[in-house]
């Protein structure tokens, strides 16, 4: 269904370009009186269709088109799903940033890293609870708990509808890290009248509450008492504020020293002290001091949870950090929950540490970790508070995304639940929610420091190498076309050169008797005859389908 705009100047619109049918790359737009509003600016784990690149960003083609109309950019918090596109792509845009001070501190930090001038009335800083008119909309922010400092959820008010944006949140009474959700704040704007909620689906799938960070911390404390001839290592998301503060107590209840690894960690502690948190904590070691303590004195708290190749979890597993060296009879606690799409990598990241007479340690099997998101009781109760009509799941699978739908289903005040997904534009009047359309909403991937699009050549060539390997057919021909000798095969990921000669000296006969065969000798031809040999020989001998590259010289 294609969408024109100008058939909905006056209608309030909706529309996800990101994490309505993954986890991550959130990217929220509302439309509103000719202006656009953008909720959040995540990134994303790549998934094997993507050889080469480690994280996605959204295809923001459609937002550059109508930059001269953007309102500005809104951020829940600082978490990368929410925010780690934007020192890709915004700059595409240049429009203002409205959000909280340790948000707006880490994408000042990120900026600067990247090379990237922000300039201050560009990036606004805002107060939790505090409500400003951006554009058309009327906005209030509202702080709910999260496993990162200032998070907050977003109301929109439009004389068309008001709408609540969760962004990630939960119901947690003791976060030990910022304040608890305003439930207050909920239930006045409940009685102003919530017509459309979008919510988180992350945790759809769990019975119950989420769990207490506070609970945790005494668990973190008991287990890690119990290793005192061990050094303890734990991975976590680097921008769990919640989570370092909790690890960084366990270890000084158990007599330990923190030695704090890798720069996200380091970038989220810091900014994490310049906006008032984590004060009461020791200052933690770096990894170069690591030689000078006793090893069952320490704990190691790394990046990388998700198994990222670059992050330092992994480099400790490979015996490739210079200075962190894990031994047998060490431990090492995912502190984290496992993003769909990274089961493979984080299991094999698991597996080398066992190789290593590692005792590793999960969620699965010991209360290392509770979830930033809200799980069926505590969604349950926003339902309750906030009564929305209409609810529309975001930040999920087409799985949680259909599980969420039929849960809010079951709340007495849902009169209707939409099955959204990316690209779609959705109407929002007369408490209803219409999809009227759709937009292109694909995604690029980071590679190095460029960016590819999902459907450039580049992935797909990529995918076919890795898959079925590739061969180079390289042919001299002189100025009529005539062979001068033998073409010559290269195939990489294909043919063993020694082990297989027999197949290369076959093919390059049969490219070569087929190029005599040609009636017209034209440099086309011959590639074309060459490529489509090369190709039906593979697929007759070995049944696969290897990128053919097919180089014809003229010699004079």
């Amino acid at each position: 269904m294609s969408f024109n705009i100008k058939k909905h100047r006056d209608d309030l619109l909706f529309i996800p370009m990101g994490g309505a049918g993954e986890i991550g790359i959130n990217l929220n737009l509302y439309y509103y009186e000719g202006k656009w509003l953008i909720v959040d600016f995540g990134l994303g784990f790549a998934g094997d269709s993507c050889p080469g690149v480690d994280v996605i960003v959204p295809d923001i083609t459609f937002l550059i088109k109508n930059k001269q109309n953007i309102a500005g950019i809104v951020l829940t918090h600082a978490h990368e799903d929410h925010i780690g596109a934007l020192q890709y792509l915004w700059e595409e845009l240049e429009c203002k940033i409205y959000t909280t001070k340790f948000t707006a501190t880490v994408v000042k930090a990120k900026f600067h890293n990247a090379g990237i001038t922000i300039k201050d009335e560009q990036l606004i800083i805002l107060d939790t609870a505090q409500a400003i008119n951006i554009g058309p909309f009327n906005l209030e922010l509202v702080g709910l708990t999260h496993s990162i400092p200032d998070n907050h959820a977003v109301f929109i008010r439009t004389e068309n509808g008001n709408i609540f944006h969760s962004g990630d949140w939960k119901f947690d009474d003791n976060p030990l890290v910022g304040k608890t959700s305003n439930i207050e704040q909920l239930e006045r704007l409940s009685k102003e009248g919530v017509d459309v909620l979008v919510s988180d689906s992350t945790n759809i799938f769990s019975e119950g509450f989420s769990g207490s960070e506070g609970d945790l911390q005494a668990s973190l404390t008991s287990l890690i008492a119990g290793y005192q001839k061990s050094m303890v290592v734990v991975t976590t998301f680097a921008s769990n504020i919640a989570r370092i503060y909790s690890l960084a107590k366990a270890a000084e209840a158990c007599g330990r020293k923190v030695i704090l690894v890798g720069r996200a960690l380091w970038r989220m502690y810091e900014a994490a002290l310049e906006c008032g948190y984590l004060q009461d904590l020791k200052p933690f070691l770096h990894d170069k001091n690591f030689s000078s303590h006793d090893r069952r004195k320490l704990m190691v708290i790394a990046s990388g949870c998700q198994a990222e190749p670059l992050a330092a979890a992994n480099k400790i597993a490979n015996n490739d950090h210079p200075h962190i060296k894990i031994a047998a009879n060490d431990v090492v606690i995912f502190s984290s929950k496992i993003i769909p799409g990274n089961e493979k990598r984080i299991y094999e990241l698991m597996n080398k540490y066992c190789k290593l007479g590692v005792e590793v340690m999960t969620e699965k099997d010991h209360f290392v970790h509770v979830s930033g998101h809200p799980a069926r009781g505590e969604m349950a109760r926003l339902y309750e508070i906030l009564k929305p009509k209409v609810s529309i799941p975001v930040h999920g699978e087409a799985m949680h995304l259909h599980a969420h739908a039929k849960f809010a289903l079951e709340q007495k005040s849902v009169e209707q639940a939409l099955e959204a997904e990316d690209g779609m534009v959705i109407k929002i009047a007369d408490n209803e929610a219409i999809p009227v359309g759709h937009i292109e909403a694909g995604f690029f991937g980071v590679d190095g420091n460029s960016l590819i699009a999902s459907n450039s050549c580049i992935l797909r060539d990529r995918r076919i190498m890795r898959d079925n390997g590739i061969i180079i057919v390289t042919i001299l021909v002189n100025n009529k076309g005539e062979l001068l000798k033998e073409p010559k095969i290269i195939a990489p990921g294909m043919f063993d050169p020694l082990k297989d000669e027999e197949y290369i000296v076959s093919l390059s006969k049969e490219v070569a008797n087929n190029i005599k065969n040609l009636a017209k000798n034209s440099k086309e031809s011959i590639e074309k005859s060459a490529s489509s040999t090369t190709f039906k020989f593979i697929r007759r001998e070995f049944a696969k389908h290897p990128k053919v590259i097919t180089i014809v010289e003229s010699v004079y």
